[in-house]
């Protein structure tokens, strides 16, 4: 086989500004089987990431997908008017999974599997293609090469296993930049249509995930201006047709977003939990990044040789640099700039960018080959030796960064490596509930510990629910008024409570007004598991 048609249309078309430079994809050495570029590193992340996928426990926001998707449609419509709206799209994608498949943490999960397969896929692909556009020797292996260290890292199998919609925000977002480079490689307006509708699934699953077109218009002004200055009586017609059709795609999914985007906004208080950042939020996402905190130098060194690896970021259009350097620092570092204003960064709301750290990083081990190629070269080694000596300096570098992740690995794959153990809570609920008793949540937020493993809830009489999740349109439903949990607590002999053990937010702490209800009962049980704390009360008309 002669490779992917895509890539081999660069290799066909001349040098362009918008195709990437000059001859660089002619010399690359084709693979005859140029596929396996794109299909080992899925199939990698398949085997990597679908190990023990059903291990980890389901964690609260996991609990909220359940709650939102499992509802009618209609629920779901009605609901996204009040709260999370920004999630309603994966709650309709995820309805349709739980009718096929049911509920179980494998079930849920695997849509984010499949995504974060193809998110590593299309990211060899997107390498090669702009190894070519970069005039690097070998952009198969600098394609296989990002492909695979995007798989090994374990923030990767941290949202492969979990069912929310970062997996599937990461596939979008790379699938948007590969259409771009495709679209400005080509002059058929089919590639900006795409480009458009990969811009309208990002957003859908991810409206922070938009900081990707700001990534996406600085690369292309880069381009722009690097373009050689030979090709400047020629390269300003396309350059502002590419900018035109660029615009007109991003307008085509700014209206089509609309819709959420103003929803969203009017439900931003859901996110008043979220702190102002500092160092430690710096440091927590270079560690999750590099996957381990001792690789984090090595990492930035890659990083850094792969910016300057075949044009870097000198003249030549859409080079690896120009396109990867924007989108991996400018989407965190505009979301951390605005949070210490108004608090919105989440380490996973910038997890689309992580494949670009991965095409860096791939780039920077094919620079060292390079080099040591050269080395070799120039002390007078034949022509097949220095090549595989030259493979061998970077090869032994994946080996060690292998060999640090795989205690990372490992530890994502623990009930520890999430916030709660719902599983253990309700495990503990069912050794130790009674006939007869209730429970309450303090406060109603705390209603999701039920949602991921509800039988033993089920036997609990809820003397806290005001009206259900449906029926108010809310993931949780609404809480019932003190006089009237007072007035079932009566009616009870025992009674458990739920809490978070740190509360978020105050909207998250237990209502003064209940727990006073509670303060003149006897406390016969307390269980702490990670985030949960179990009380269990002895009511006070019962004793004895």
């Amino acid at each position: 086989m002669r490779g992917t048609p895509s890539d081999a249309a660069v290799s066909r078309e001349p040098a362009r500004p918008g195709a990437g430079g000059t001859g660089g994809s002619r010399r690359g050495t084709r693979w005859p089987l140029g596929w396996l570029v794109v299909v080992l590193p899925a199939l990698a992340e398949l085997i990597v990431g679908g190990y023990r996928i059903g291990g980890p426990s389901l964690w609260r926001d996991e609990a909220a997908t359940i709650s939102g998707s499992q509802r009618p449609v209609s629920a779901i419509a009605a609901m996204v008017q009040h709260e999370d709206a920004v999630h309603g799209p994966y709650y309709l994608l995820m309805h349709l999974v739980i009718a096929a498949g049911g509920i179980s943490a494998t079930t849920l999960r695997l849509p984010s599997l499949i995504a974060m397969c193809l998110a590593v896929g299309l990211t060899a692909a997107l390498g090669r293609r702009l190894a070519q556009a970069s005039g690097m020797a070998v952009p198969q292996a600098a394609g296989l090469l990002a492909g695979l260290a995007l798989t090994a890292v374990p923030l990767t199998t941290r949202y492969a296993q979990e069912a929310r919609p970062y997996a599937l925000t990461t596939l979008f977002a790379v699938l948007a930049t590969y259409l771009l480079v495709r679209a400005v490689a080509s002059p058929h307006w089919p590639w900006w249509v795409l480009y458009a509708a990969a811009l309208v699934l990002t957003g859908l699953f991810s409206l922070a995930s938009m900081l990707l077109v700001g990534a996406h218009l600085v690369s292309l002004l880069v381009a722009r201006r690097t373009s050689s200055a030979d090709d400047a009586q020629t390269a300003r017609p396309p350059w502002r047709r590419v900018l035109g059709s660029w615009l007109a795609a991003c307008a085509a999914a700014a209206v089509l977003l609309t819709p959420i985007a103003v929803l969203s906004a009017g439900q931003s208080a859901q996110l008043n939990w979220v702190r102002t950042p500092d160092l430690s939020t710096i440091a927590t996402l270079l560690r999750d990044f590099a996957g381990s905190a001792v690789l984090i130098p090595v990492v930035a060194v890659l990083a850094e040789l792969g910016c300057v690896e075949g044009r870097g970021l000198r003249r030549g259009g859409l080079t690896l640099t120009v396109i990867v350097l924007p989108w991996l620092v400018l989407p965190p570092a505009l979301l951390l700039a605005v949070s210490l204003v108004h608090p919105l960064f989440v380490e996973r709301y910038v997890l689309f960018c992580l494949p670009a750290l991965a095409l860096l990083t791939s780039a920077g081990l094919i620079w060292i080959a390079r080099m040591t190629r050269r080395a070799l070269a120039g002390r007078g080694l034949p022509g097949r030796r220095a090549d595989l000596l030259a493979a061998a300096a970077p090869a032994v570098l994946v080996v060690v960064i292998a060999a640090a992740l795989i205690g990372p690995q490992r530890a994502i794959r623990l009930d520890s490596a999430r916030a709660d153990n719902l599983r253990a809570v309700a495990a503990l609920i069912a050794r130790h509930e009674l006939p007869g008793d209730a429970i309450l949540y303090l406060p109603r937020d705390t209603e999701l510990v039920s949602v991921a493993y509800p039988a033993p809830f089920r036997r609990l009489r809820d003397i806290g629910l005001g009206r259900t999740a449906v029926a108010s349109g809310t993931l949780r439903g609404t809480q019932a008024g003190p006089s009237a949990v007072a007035a079932r607590l009566r009616q009870v002999r025992r009674v458990w409570t739920v809490q978070w053990a740190v509360p978020l937010s105050r909207a998250t702490e237990a209502p003064a007004s209940q727990t006073r209800l509670l303060a003149p009962m006897p406390m016969i049980g307390r269980w702490r598991i990670q985030s949960v704390i179990l009380r269990l009360y002895l009511v006070g008309s019962h004793r004895g």
